[in-house]
């Protein structure tokens, strides 16, 4: 059997298939935009190559769009109809299967068996940790990585981007020194990869840096600026940055002309989008009609339910453009996922329908109820994917909710937690609300002295 790039077994016998696929793997782990050309190349000249097939279906799956899911059922019997000779074949094909049962967790644990056999699978590996990052696994993530690094060597091809994926997990698990280290490592190596520098950005990010994050980003165009919609993902990092820094100016123009220079329905787009504008919206700043499209496009996807982390960014949308009966439809539809027999159902009940409570309950002013709720969510919160970064919305909404209700310890706790979970750095974020919660704390006090 024919080897690729990494050296693991691909059951293709012309050479322009194999060329094919090889650029396909650098695509895909680069998130370039010409990921899915390459693989239309490897099936139209091997149309029977059920691996090609199997993990056309998993990029599918790893869209979180319904039509989506569709597209993946179909490669998963194409799959399956040929009968693969090769371990890894069946090891993507058996992962695919799980995908569509709602059940990443054993999807990945699929992957990682492949990965104990031919741990050079870069693939296997980026694919597994995609997979993670859908469910919040960052210790996953990060095991399953550190397992496979002594094998991807300095002459290893996938090396620098097996070190991005490495930088990504240690800044999730809060080894914020070794992941810098790490993603700059990585583009050292690989000079377009995303996601290590993406990396560094949340580092920056999460230890209070914006300056250093702001220029890291505009000194490595290069590494980002050709990759698919990963890269508005990149601008989303810049804008959070500088909205760190009282920028709001600077964010919006962002948003207006890169954010959202493309407006898709991608769930992750949309996540880019929505977070971003609900944060400017707490510090003051009206997004005024920008909700209007997404609410458009949030309330045409409500009925997904493919992912709780789309789900709560609808969820978002549908509030700044004051979308009630999507709003209900949404959260109905949550509630009917929770009583689901299949692994996701767990996080649709717990944190998805208490978040989704407190989302709707803060978008109508009701602080108490959203305080209470998205507090009781926010310790299951990173079971719905993401990162530390994206699901921050829901913090500092946490955290403003109980502000406006008056109630000051709980602000205090969550802003507690957030502090932790940051290695105890602060950002701007943190210090203007804690200021809010002095003047608070001293006008409870005033008013019991009366």
């Amino acid at each position: 059997m024919t080897r690729d790039l990494f050296g693991s077994p691909v059951d293709l016998s012309s050479a322009e298939a194999v060329a094919a696929w090889n650029a396909m793997c650098r695509a895909f782990l680069a998130h370039g935009a010409a990921t899915p050309v390459h693989l239309g190349k490897v099936l139209e000249a091997a149309p029977d190559f059920a691996l090609g097939h199997a993990v056309r279906g998993l990029f599918c799956m790893l869209l979180g769009r319904r039509e989506m899911t569709e597209a993946a059922a179909a490669a998963h019997r194409t799959a399956l109809a040929t009968e693969p000779p090769d371990a890894r074949s069946r090891a993507m094909i058996s992962a695919l299967g799980a995908m569509l049962a709602r059940d990443p967790a054993r999807a990945a644990a699929g992957l990682e068996e492949l990965l104990r056999s031919d741990p050079v699978d870069t693939l296997a590996m980026k694919l597994g940790h995609g997979i993670r990052f859908l469910t919040g696994d960052a210790a996953g993530m990060r095991l399953s990585v550190e397992r496979v690094l002594p094998a991807h060597g300095a002459d290893h091809p996938g090396r620098g981007y097996a070190l991005g994926c490495h930088a990504f997990a240690l800044e999730e698990t809060g080894a914020h020194d070794l992941a810098e280290a790490a993603g700059r490592a990585a583009i050292d190596l690989a000079g377009d990869d995303a996601w290590g520098l993406h990396a560094i950005a949340h580092v920056h990010d999460m230890t209070g840096r914006s300056a250093e994050g702001i220029a890291l980003i505009d000194r490595h165009r290069a590494v980002w600026e050709g990759a698919n919609n990963f890269r508005y993902h990149v601008w989303w990092h810049k804008a959070l940055l500088h909205l760190d820094r009282g920028e709001t100016a600077t964010a919006l123009e962002l948003y207006d002309r890169r954010i959202r220079a493309e407006r898709t329905d991608d769930y992750r787009d949309i996540a880019n989008a929505t977070s971003l504008l609900m944060r400017l919206e707490l510090d003051g700043v009206s997004a005024g009609t920008r909700w209007e499209e997404l609410a458009d496009l949030a309330e045409a996807r409500s009925g997904d339910g493919c992912l709780v982390f789309a789900d709560l960014h609808y969820m978002l949308a549908l509030i700044g453009g004051e979308r009630g009966a999507a709003q209900d439809r949404l959260h109905a539809g949550l509630a009917r996922r929770a009583r689901q027999a299949d692994p996701m159902a767990a996080i649709c009940a717990d944190p998805g329908l208490a978040a989704a409570e407190g989302l709707a309950a803060f978008g109508a002013g009701q602080y108490a109820q959203a305080a209470a709720c998205l507090e009781s969510a926010l310790p299951h919160l990173p079971e719905i994917g993401g990162s530390h970064a994206q699901r921050d919305v829901f913090e500092r909404i946490a955290v403003d909710a109980a502000l406006r209700a008056g109630q000051a310890e709980r602000a205090a706790s969550v802003l507690a937690r957030r502090r932790a979970r940051r290695g105890g750095y602060g950002d701007g974020f943190a210090l203007s609300r804690q200021d809010r919660l002095e003047r608070l704390r001293q006008s409870v006090r005033s008013a019991a002295m009366r």
